[in-house]
């Protein structure tokens, strides 16, 4: 069973198990619905490595090459967002969605050989990279492009990898439409080799976040969007997004 971080009615933050047929969430002995709760982002990191044209086609769209080793930035804490939350979009800057499978960290590691890194891995989740596009054309360091506020939805679960498939599909919907849609096996870089090269450079500390890349079919959201990223295994995270004055 999924395992769900959240804020109970009396302010206490618990780590439950979520019931997706019956939309509950149960922690010593109670149970919730899910709508009594503050969802939260499934970990606490102190980092978010992204990986950026981790899809040909994504690369393609964008007119840019595929990269010869993996592209690495990152987002700050700040940027998480949990399930059902509000993110609010840059004033007149293009904001685009990124669906993308997330790798949690499961404990501190360097130097992890491609053989050994699934087993650092405590889990996956479903995210959002949300990037402010008129500002990421503009930055070589991508500051105001990828790590402002709430850019970084994140959730609603922490799957085990042995619920998540090799070949699992990656989806996001705007207002119910299908913008997104493809498979993990189409990543030109894997998890296991993300892993290596990451900590070839980065100490990884338990609830850091990877995300995988984005495939093809980002485009623009706009203010009162319902955004909903679905990965297979996971589930669904869902997220608004609002225009900032």
């Amino acid at each position: 069973m999924h395992q769900m971080r959240f804020r109970d009615p009396a302010g206490a933050v618990r780590t439950g198990e979520y019931d997706a047929d019956a939309d509950t969430v149960s922690f010593g002995g109670r149970t919730y619905d899910t709508d009594e709760v503050d969802v939260l982002p499934p970990c606490d990191p102190s980092k978010v490595v992204c990986v950026g044209r981790n899809y040909a086609a994504h690369a393609e769209e964008r007119g840019e090459d595929v990269p010869d080793r993996p592209l690495l930035f990152l987002k700050p804490p700040n940027a998480l967002a949990g399930h059902g939350d509000t993110v609010e979009l840059p004033a007149e800057k293009r904001v685009e969605h990124e669906a993308e499978l997330a790798v949690v960290v499961g404990e501190q590691c360097k130097h992890v050989d491609e053989a050994d890194a699934m087993d650092v891995v405590a889990g996956f989740a479903c995210a959002d990279d949300v990037s402010n596009r008129t500002d990421q054309r503009e930055e070589q360091n991508w500051v105001r492009g990828k790590a402002f506020d709430g850019a970084c939805p994140l959730g609603p679960v922490l799957a085990t990898p042995d619920e998540v498939p090799e070949d699992a599909s990656v989806e996001l919907r705007v207002n119910g439409e299908t913008r997104q849609s493809s498979t993990t096996e189409r990543f030109i870089f894997d998890v296991p080799e993300l892993i290596a090269e990451i900590t070839a450079f980065v100490t990884l500390e338990p609830g850091d976040v990877i995300l995988t890349g984005t495939p093809e079919g980002v485009g623009e959201l706009a203010d009162g969007d319902r955004v909903e990223v679905e990965v297979e295994g996971v589930g669904v995270l869902e997220h608004d997004v609002e225009r900032a004055p």
